[in-house]
């Protein structure tokens, strides 16, 4: 069956450990290709997202060693620059390669990624800027062909915030020849984090973290040991889980000070938080307030691969309010199977108008995209009676094991095949 059958009602009590950051690790590991050496990747998530990584880089002739949360990485022996169609197809992550292919290879055949269906997520900037940098690139129908004889520096601005392609820019941009400036880059998290790996191998960068990001090219990165930070939106789910269940937990290792907006939201619904350097503790003790107006935005804003997960607790709130997205255009498919839970939502353009309600009854759910798949996990938690979302494997993307850390907060759930 591919599913998660849930028990719902349940107070959450207790702590788990919040693992490492999915959107963090994929563009580390796609850097590792950059090195003509060993890289040890620590704490990196055991998800499927990273698996399917993992089993691209090894087509690609790249030696992986992997003992649990621990990944080697020798791209000493390189050798193959056409990506394998049924990895590509799958995980739209696989663009980040394309920028580090073409430094070591100078050369990509590739098929149109793929991944969740939550928008059209055009990769048009991505190839629009590494044309910038001096690559030649031949579109098909079902793919294309880049080529170069040599990556470029050069003068990027994107006309509007994009994360993938500022990683990409980055990744292409530090064995190249000369300085790159990238002007409105994505200032989330897992970029500073990239490029700090980067740094810590030998990169020159600097902005990292800020809206313009300065790449001075070198002619080699040497081999580095990374441990990879805990990942915020899995931290933020689980936040929400308690805000959906009410209860007291304590997320262990959580960043605090990657969460601002989301820390801040809860707050905004009666949550008492207290941060640490520890982690996170939230306690919600009362029936939650109602966010009157929730907005989706490039970090520090709040983060659309949250937007699911607080769009159920504001359905179990008091009063009424809105939610915006302004990121992903099909990111709402999680509001009929809220629908078929009780759930009062209206829907209109890219706004979400919210009536709360008392309780949510289970019912049968399908998970149709990662963030929106563990909202419905969540929404089973707080629900009467049972719930089972089908389509397990989206939610295995970006989460190590779901069940196991809502069963440690109290949820009575479990995995059904």
């Amino acid at each position: 069956m591919n599913a998660i059958q849930i028990y719902g009602g349940n107070c959450l009590m207790g702590e788990t450990r919040i693992q490492g950051s999915k959107n963090a690790a994929l563009p580390i590991l796609a850097a590792t290709l950059l090195i003509d050496g060993i890289c040890e990747i620590e704490n990196c998530p055991m998800i499927s997202d990273v698996s399917h990584m993992l089993r691209l880089m090894e087509s690609l002739g790249c030696d992986i060693t992997r003992i649990e949360h621990t990944i080697k990485v020798d791209a000493g022996r390189l050798c193959m620059c056409d990506m394998p169609s049924d990895s590509v197809g799958v995980m739209r992550s696989s663009i980040m390669l394309l920028g580090v292919l073409l430094a070591r290879t100078g050369s990509v055949s590739m098929q149109y990624p793929g991944g969740c269906v939550i928008g059209q997520r055009p990769i048009d900037l991505h190839l629009q800027a590494l044309r910038k940098m001096g690559v030649v690139i031949e579109e098909r129908e079902d793919g294309f062909v880049a080529e170069t004889k040599g990556l470029n520096g050069t003068y990027i601005r994107f006309p509007f915030v994009s994360v993938g392609a500022t990683e990409n820019v980055v990744l292409a941009a530090v064995l190249a020849k000369g300085n790159t400036v990238i002007e409105n880059a994505a200032m989330e998290p897992e970029i500073y984090t990239l490029c700090d790996f980067l740094k810590e191998a030998g990169a020159e960068i600097e902005g990292a973290g800020t809206d313009r990001i300065i790449i001075h090219g070198v002619e080699r990165l040497h081999e580095i040991s990374y441990r990879i930070p805990a990942d915020r939106i899995v931290a933020g789910t689980y936040l929400a889980a308690c805000l959906c269940s009410g209860g007291e937990i304590f997320l262990k290792e959580a960043p605090c000070t990657q969460m601002t907006a989301v820390i801040e939201a809860a707050a905004g619904m009666g949550a008492e938080i207290h941060e640490s350097t520890e982690g996170i503790q939230i306690a919600c003790r009362n029936r939650r307030k109602m966010l009157q107006e929730l907005k989706t935005d490039s970090y520090p804003g709040f983060p659309t691969d949250l937007q699911s997960a607080f769009l159920v607790a504001m359905t179990l709130a008091e009063g009424s309010g809105s939610l915006e997205e302004t990121i992903f255009e099909n990111r709402f498919r999680i509001v009929p199977e809220l629908k078929k839970m009780g759930a009062g939502i209206t829907c209109k353009g890219n706004m979400l108008f919210v009536e709360g309600q008392k309780k949510l009854k289970g019912a049968a759910l399908t998970a149709k995209e990662l963030r929106g798949g563990a909202a419905l996990v969540l929404a089973g938690s707080a629900a009467e009676g049972m719930s089972i979302v089908k389509n397990r494997q989206y939610i295995e993307r970006g989460y190590e094991n779901i069940c196991q850390d809502l069963a440690t907060l109290g949820v009575e759930c479990k995995i059904i095949n």
